[in-house]
């Protein structure tokens, strides 16, 4: 393999090196998957044990310097060099017909960007399984822990559609070079029958900003921009849930009962 360019920091990038934490990653969804995507493969780290899964295989790297290595494990027109923030999945998936395919996403996702890329996977119905990475405090956001009280925005939106757990936590020195921040890989599984269907996305996205921006306040009082008093009197007597409850105080299914009560 060429030698490896240095980091960009202005990527946020960070290259794996830890064997055992890309062993994990990379047989996470090995055997349900009909194909996988890798975003952000970088100098092909895990890219050369994915490629060896005899399933179809794409890539979607921004950064021009690592075509060299990607071209070694895979085929030129599976690799797409643009950036992921502004990847057409609908066209991708069309143009390769994968339209009934169980996608597998593999990431090390960019601390700078993961939320968005995050939130990005979760509107693509044929992404069935996702093993990413994230900077610890925002990857933690996005399955339940036995230690946490109260729900976000985030952990909203990402257990209506998937079920997760934490594959494994990852210290700075697993990378070249060492990130400052811990960070943790999240498995994923798609629902089959989500609380809220995938149509309803961005609507439910702009429900929990909504709700979770003044956390601390009342419910009712949060609410109250958006919708009126008669309809929130109506969704409370329905949901049985009290309007003087803070938000972050709300569990997973009440803000699921609220949303639907609402809209």
């Amino acid at each position: 393999m060429a030698k490896l360019p240095r980091a960009n920091k202005e990527l946020g990038q960070h290259f794996l090196r830890d064997k055992k934490v890309i062993n994990a990653i990379t047989t996470d969804w090995e055997d349900e998957a009909d194909v996988i995507v890798e975003v952000g493969p970088g100098p092909a780290v895990l890219t050369e044990f994915l490629s060896k899964k005899n399933k179809p295989y794409y890539v979607i790297e921004m950064d021009h310097r690592f075509k060299e290595h990607l071209e070694v494990y895979v085929q030129e027109d599976h690799i797409f060099m643009q950036d992921a923030l502004s990847f057409n999945w609908e066209d991708f998936i069309t143009e390769n017909k994968l339209e009934n395919k169980k996608i597998w996403l593999v990431s090390n996702l960019p601390y700078n960007v993961g939320t968005v890329l995050f939130t990005n996977f979760l509107q693509v119905p044929q992404i069935t399984f996702m093993s990413l990475m994230f900077q610890k405090e925002v990857g933690d956001k996005t399955y339940l822990r036995q230690e946490k009280n109260h729900t976000n925005g985030l952990l909203t939106l990402s257990l209506n559609y998937f079920e997760s757990k934490q594959l494994c936590k990852v210290s700075p020195g697993c990378f070249s070079p060492p990130p400052k921040v811990d960070s943790v890989v999240v498995s994923y599984k798609r629902k089959n029958s989500p609380k809220i269907s995938i149509s309803d996305y961005k609507s439910l996205n702009s429900f929990t900003r909504l709700l979770f921006s003044l956390k601390r306040k009342q419910v009712q009082s949060v609410l109250k921009s958006r919708y009126s008093k008669e309809q929130l009197e109506k969704a409370f007597l329905e949901t049985n849930i009290s309007e003087k409850l803070r938000a972050e105080a709300l569990g997973l299914d009440q803000v699921y009962a609220l949303y639907n009560a609402l809209n």
